[in-house]
């Protein structure tokens, strides 16, 4: 008995060791296939199979030579593409860079050295600079340019920014104390839509051009001399032709003091020039704090279409006249308006590449834009002397021209002008109230063309 229990005591044993064997077996094979998992892990991720070829110092400066601007102006290639992706012509990747550096200058000129905009022109003319670098596609989709686009030109953020900052350092009290000035304003948006139809009818009878109604419509508001307003309109009814309209429209802004005063002179006498209007009534916090209500209210019962401009603009200005968001006010005033101006500036320099300005459409829209401004200025000062012919209470004519919207420069004009032919004429106050009536005429304007052409 002893012997056989011996026996299965020995068996069990011997099977033990036999399953713990093969356990310890399992077990290494898996450490094993683990660790060499793991250890295999890392080098299938970062191995990078060796592309770059030894070369002499020779090759490696022609290679270099290959990759820089000089060799992009000098030797265009095939394939090359533009920022919206399609193919770029040998005298765009070339000349047309060169003829757009030039361009860029000139800003930087009249920027710097006349005093013109300088806000404005200096951003827009850098922008343009960076356009036209060539390889480097900064005004492509993933580019400085075409980022700082897309996120607040293409969906017309920007302008309405400005215009909130606008609104808020504009004083509604010269207006509301002679609100006569309003038809200044209004008369001056004759501009607008008369370009608009000198513009549809170069494309019905000239063949050199081909706009279409709404492309017409974006190039008239340049009339208005007011930036913002044209790069809202442009963005929504023509966006190809956003750089050309912008850049004018904001060059003809900056040349306000060269060109408005021989128009206004032509169209008035001496006498005319030396009217003296009244010292303006004073305007009570109330009126001016119901004011900017009573015209957003009025554009959402008639013209919805123009509130997001008038609407940030009305919002500005009743932070300013509130008196209890100072800080909010201040803010708008300045640092969001001086941001804001950086991008958009850079953002409308980015259409400055030479495939989108160098077209003659733009050499077109630089002409009609300064047929539009012009005839917006005579038309504000004709409206003035119409009105005298019916009033006893004259208005100087040169006021007039202060409808056009570029606030306060226009305003300024007019009163110099006034100025030359009777230094103690005062007449900046007075040349106010058109100058924010041109701001709200050419918003409804703006909201007037977009309705249309739905």
């Amino acid at each position: 008995m002893k012997k056989v229990l011996f026996s299965l005591l020995l068996m069990f044993t011997i099977s033990l060791s036999s399953m713990a064997s093969d356990t310890s077996a399992d077990t290494a094979v898996q450490i094993t296939t683990d660790t060499t998992v793991s250890a295999e892990a890392p080098h299938k991720s970062t191995y990078r199979e060796e592309t770059y070829q030894p070369m002499d110092f020779k090759d490696m400066m022609i290679n270099f030579y290959h990759t820089t601007g000089i060799n992009a102006l000098i030797h265009p290639k095939e394939g090359v593409v533009t920022s919206q992706g399609k193919p770029m012509s040998a005298f765009h990747q070339t000349w047309g860079r060169v003829i757009m550096f030039g361009v860029t200058f000139l800003l930087f000129y009249l920027a710097i050295a006349k005093g013109f905009e300088p806000l404005l022109l200096l951003p827009i003319a850098f922008g343009g600079l960076l356009a036209n670098v060539p390889i480097a596609n900064i005004a492509g989709p993933h580019g400085l340019l075409g980022i700082i686009y897309n996120m607040g030109i293409a969906n017309e953020l920007f302008p309405l920014l400005i215009f909130m900052g606008v609104g808020a350092m504009t004083d509604f009290g010269p207006l509301l104390a002679n609100p006569r000035t309003a038809l200044l304003g209004g008369a001056a948006q004759f501009g607008i839509f008369g370009t608009l139809v000198g513009a549809y009818a170069l494309s019905q009878f000239t063949p050199w051009f081909d706009f279409t109604l709404q492309q017409s419509a974006a190039i008239s508001i340049i009339g208005g001399a007011d930036g913002p307003t044209s790069i809202f309109i442009a963005t929504s009814l023509a966006p190809e032709l956003l750089g050309a309209i912008a850049v004018a429209s904001y060059s003809y802004m900056a040349l306000v003091p060269i060109i408005q005063p021989p128009i206004m002179r032509a169209l008035t006498t001496p006498e005319e020039r030396k009217i003296r209007m009244r010292t303006l009534r004073h305007v009570s916090r109330l009126e001016k704090l119901l004011f900017p209500l009573l015209v957003f209210s009025m554009i959402i019962l008639l013209l919805p279409d123009a509130a997001p401009l008038v609407g940030a603009f009305a919002l500005g200005n009743y932070f300013k006249e509130s008196g209890v968001v100072d800080r909010l006010s201040d803010t708008m005033q300045h640092a969001l308006i001086n941001i804001v101006t950086i991008f958009l500036g850079l953002g409308v320099g980015s259409k400055l590449a030479s495939d989108q300005f160098l077209v003659i459409d733009t050499l077109a829209i630089l002409v009609l834009g300064l047929v539009a401004f012009s005839v917006g200025t005579a038309a504000g000062v004709l409206m003035a002397k119409v009105m005298n012919m019916f009033s006893d209470e004259k208005i100087n004519p040169l006021i007039g021209s202060a409808g056009v919207s570029a606030v306060p420069m226009a305003a300024r004009v007019s009163h110099k002008e006034g100025t030359k032919d009777d230094p103690t004429n005062m007449l900046l106050m007075h040349a106010m109230g058109p100058n924010v009536a041109g701001v709200i005429g050419s918003a409804i304007a703006a909201g007037v063309m977009i309705a249309l052409f739905k």
